[in-house]
């Protein structure tokens, strides 16, 4: 299956598209007024710490205070456990208000919640990560060859120096590397913690110690797979740092990159802006003719699956059958193009045969295999629900590019033209009672007002006569369907 990378950049924004045999998987977006945080390593000041949470707010130079869990502390007396040890201390033991902690972003601020952090460092590579207060040499599950998985974890230790108290972990890019490229990568990364280390000691707190790549950069690092035939990009200056940043780090793949150069921008090849677009949508159309209802929370993602027009050839369950299985392809690459993490809720259509339910989740894990991002199918739960966690890093594709609606605040709808007229007349007995005046004034949205003048017409006329006072009626461009206000004159 070929595999393309499109890289649109310019000084403003860089938008780089993963496309699998003609359609696109993935979208990654980098603003330079918000660049995104994971990785990044700051100075922090411990400006709260909550034992009741196990937990201390760090001042990191952001709007926002960072958050640090008790768990994500590194404790020189448990050097050497490993990176995700979980321990039992109190908090206070390990941090107190005021102390000065070298932290690195793992999740970007979502939402009202600021980013999240971490002592354990990790700086990686081309094909390792390096974790300076690690132990030991793990190797990518995604690896699966157990010969080829012993040889890379023999080169990496044979690279290992005799006082060496650091650990690291072999990337999925590392397959078939030469020793001699894991060990430059190893000396490279030794150097950057050196540097980190004492830039870190120097810099004052709140500010940024080390940033991660440019999104361009990363692509090239994280992305670029033994199956990707090219990778496209748009900006000649972009394109002469890739391929320096390839001499230095890769230079089996330089000739894989090219500079595009067509009059025809580099999006609208296999239709990604259209994708783009499409992606945004809460219906996701399947080819059977059924659909997928996307909805996208606070606390969870919900996906309900439809036949819609596809009605089958044999029968109502084989039907349903068909529509779940190419459902499942679907939302597992929905889930990987809005980059949509945290609890997601799948609401196939009821199965009768236990064999049908038992083939859909299997296509669904398949499906989600290509995923590099951890995801975990937890259960089917009694309603014939299926419960999964996707790990969130990042904002998805939808919080990116769009901001809640304006007039209905992102609940998704607004009061009718109807419910407003009766809202009006009531203020309008309110008003009459409580205030003298010689007429009334309502403003409000033209929809509103035709309504008055049509379907309410005698309603209006008789408030007219209960309150004894003429009532005008004005439309104000600038109003919301369910604004307006009623005016004593």
């Amino acid at each position: 299956m070929s595999t393309e990378i499109l890289i649109n950049a310019s000084t403003q924004e860089a938008r780089a598209a993963v496309v699998e045999a003609g359609v696109l998987q993935e979208v990654y977006l980098e603003r330079a007024s918000r660049r995104g945080l994971i990785s990044n390593i700051y100075k922090g000041r411990v400006s709260r710490v909550l034992p009741g949470m196990q937990a201390a707010f760090i001042e990191i130079g952001l709007e926002r205070t960072a958050f640090l869990h008790a768990s994500d502390i590194f404790d020189p007396q448990h050097a050497g456990t490993g990176i995700e040890t979980p321990r039992t201390e109190n908090i206070r033991s390990l941090v107190a208000e005021g102390d000065e902690i070298l932290v690195q972003v793992v999740k970007d601020p979502l939402g009202t919640k600021g980013a999240r952090l971490t002592t354990y460092i990790t700086l990686p590579s081309r094909y390792l990560v390096y974790m300076p207060q690690g132990q030991g040499v793990g190797v990518s599950a995604r690896i699966e060859e157990p010969a080829e998985r012993d040889r890379l974890r023999e080169c990496v230790m044979q690279g290992l120096l005799p006082d060496e108290k650091a650990g690291y972990i072999v990337r999925t890019a590392a397959e078939d590397a030469s020793p001699e490229s894991l060990r430059a990568d190893m000396l490279y990364l030794r150097k950057l913690w050196e540097y980190v280390r004492q830039n870190g000691l120097r810099a004052a707190p709140g500010t940024l110690v080390h940033g991660d790549l440019p999104l361009h950069l990363r692509i090239l690092r994280d992305s670029l797979r033994p199956d990707v035939e090219r990778v496209l990009i748009d900006q000649p200056s972009a394109h002469r740092e890739m391929l320096e940043f390839a001499s230095t780090f890769m230079p089996e793949v330089q000739g894989r990159i090219e500079l595009y150069s067509e009059r025809r921008p580099v999006f609208e090849l296999h239709h990604v802006e259209e994708e783009i677009q499409k992606a945004l949508d809460r219906k996701v159309p399947l080819k059977s003719g059924g659909h997928l209802i996307i909805d996208q929370t606070e606390s969870m993602t919900t996906i309900d699956v439809n036949t819609g027009a596809f009605v089958g050839h044999r029968n109502l369950e084989e039907t349903i059958f068909r529509t779940n299985l190419e459902a499942a392809v679907a939302i597992a690459r929905q889930l990987r193009l809005r980059n949509l993490g945290g609890i997601i809720i799948i609401d196939f259509i009821d199965m009768e045969e236990s064999e049908h339910r038992r083939q859909v989740i299997q296509a669904l894990e398949k499906a989600l295999s290509d995923d590099h991002v951890k995801t975990n199918i937890s259960s089917v739960s009694p309603l014939g629900l299926v419960e999964m966690t996707r790990k969130r890093t990042r904002e998805s594709l939808e919080h990116l590019l769009c901001q809640p609606c304006p007039t209905c605040e992102g609940r998704g709808f607004v009061k009718t033209a109807e419910t407003v007229c009766y809202e009006v007349f009531r203020e309008i007995v309110r008003q009459a009672r409580q205030f003298e005046c010689q007429q009334l004034m309502v403003l409000a949205h033209q929809d509103v007002i035709e309504r008055l003048l049509d379907e309410e017409s005698s309603a209006l006329g008789e408030l007219e006569l209960v309150t004894g006072k003429p009532i005008r009626l004005q439309t104000e461009a600038l109003y919301t369907v369910d604004q307006y206000d009623v005016v004593l004159m």
